[in-house]
């Protein structure tokens, strides 16, 4: 159970994210898409944001991983060979009561007797398994062969195409091949805003090594994914580490670890780091019947890899982002009254805008054309914003309430009216200080971009 204080916060931070423009029901208009949700234009900032970085660092930072982006719509046999076909079910009830459609497995219990958590009642049916996975047909006649499936994750077609990325790229063992792209579930009971979700996006990695390599690997891998939540500005202490019991792994895991974060609504997954053994290859070598291992020039022998699977949800990770970063402080009004802020404490390599540019007045045309000159200045090098429109402290405030880091303000301070030395400088303010500093023009796009890599 979540408390009053959380929930409250939760509503807070859900309302923000359709006021601000980071997150909207899909089809709201026509009653909204359950489990389905469209970005807006900050939410899709800080999301190309997060997976920018994240191809940085897997990718382009190393020598060991390349990328791959591969079909969203998947051969039934793929899907056969990898088991989902036949297992990737949730055990599903119907509430006689309400006619709610329910997990099982997710059930509370009182007095010894599941109940419907929507209206209470213990009017259940039998569990029935329900295949999570979105069907459709190929072509022009809907029969058994024109099946296919929208792809329940990314990692088959990694595996599926393990043999040509191998050949292409000349990688030598261990190596990785990662790709972000789009997975879909149809979930039973999708909840907690985004966090599960119909339509999603994962960032995934498939670290192939030896045997002798794998268990090395998934210690490094985990060490490196908890780096990387750091880095985006997820605070530490809420990121919990779960080392998942044999019981509960998949039978082909030699070792699971989830990275799990605090939300407002409970400590969930952000992302799974496993240990899959050579199941996944195995499993396409004998399905297709083609070769899907590894020659090894130095040793001459020929072996079929395991795999190390970092595996992390977009949307999940982006939801953690502004769980993680929404603050309420007081901060002083134009009139020097103290006053609720709200502020979203992005890290500046995350947050959708780096900096804001204001104008002190809109009706005074130097100080417009002063600060177009600064956005222009600024754009090539980060995301900017020009704002002329209100006083400035309700400026600032917006811009807070939307993460941005940096504030440029241009005065008449900036125009030598108040003395020769103060020509062609601005005011540099912190979101999170709220300090501010005089800045020459010529040196504010090499002092942001230090500040927001």
């Amino acid at each position: 159970m979540i408390g009053k204080e959380n929930a409250q916060r939760m509503e807070k931070i859900v309302s923000l994210c359709k006021r601000r423009g980071f997150i909207f029901q899909a089809s709201e208009i026509y009653g909204g898409l359950n489990g389905v949700w469209d970005y807006g234009p900050l939410g899709t900032e800080l999301k190309n944001n997060l997976k920018q970085y994240w191809w940085k660092v897997i990718v382009r930072d190393r020598d060991d991983v390349v990328g791959l982006d591969g079909a969203i719509l998947t051969h039934p046999a793929a899907l056969k060979a990898s088991g989902h076909v036949d297992t990737f079910t949730d055990p599903m009830v119907d509430c006689r009561t309400c006619k709610a459609r329910l997990r099982a497995d997710q059930l509370a219990e009182k007095n010894g007797t599941k109940q419907c958590p929507n209206c209470g009642g213990r009017d259940l049916t039998e569990a029935r398994p329900f295949n999570l996975m979105f069907q459709t047909q190929m072509g022009a006649s809907a029969d058994p062969a024109s099946i296919a499936y929208l792809r329940p994750e990314t990692a088959q077609s990694i595996f599926v195409q393990f043999k040509n990325v191998l050949d292409v790229s000349r990688k030598k063992l261990p190596f990785g091949i990662a790709q972000i792209g789009k997975a879909f579930r149809n979930e039973i009971n999708p909840r907690n805003f985004t966090f599960r979700s119909r339509e999603f996006e994962q960032m995934e990695l498939e670290y192939f090594c030896r045997p002798e390599q794998g268990m090395d690997l998934l210690a490094y891998w985990l060490k490196e994914r908890i780096k990387f939540y750091e880095e985006i500005g997820i605070s530490r202490k809420r990121l919990h580490i779960l080392d998942v019991p044999e019981k509960e792994r998949a039978f082909y895991s030699k070792g699971t670890f989830d990275i799990e974060y605090e939300f407002p609504f409970g400590r969930q997954e952000l992302e799974g780091v496993a240990y899959r053994t050579d199941y996944d290859l195995q499993q396409h070598i004998k399905a297709s019947g083609k070769q899907l291992d590894y020659f090894d020039e130095e040793t001459k022998e020929r072996l079929v890899p395991h795999v190390v699977e970092p595996s992390a949800g977009v949307d999940r990770t982006v939801l953690a982002l502004i769980c993680d970063a929404y603050d309420e402080d007081s901060a002083p009004d134009e009139k020097g009254k103290m006053e609720t802020r709200i502020v979203m404490r992005f890290h500046p390599r995350i947050a959708p805008i780096k900096c804001a540019i204001f104008p002190l007045l809109r009706n005074k045309e130097p100080l417009v054309a002063k600060a177009r000159e600064v956005q222009a200045l600024l754009r090539p090098h980060m995301n900017v914003f020009y704002d002329e429109g209100g006083a400035i402290g309700r400026r600032y405030r917006r811009q807070d309430e939307i993460g941005t880091p940096f504030g440029v303000t241009i005065d008449f301070e900036t125009l030598g009216e108040k003395g020769e030395e103060l020509r062609d400088t601005v005011t540099l303010r912190d979101r999170d200080s709220m300090k501010q500093e005089r800045v020459a023009i010529k040196d504010l796009a090499h002092l942001i971009s230090s500040k927001i890599r």
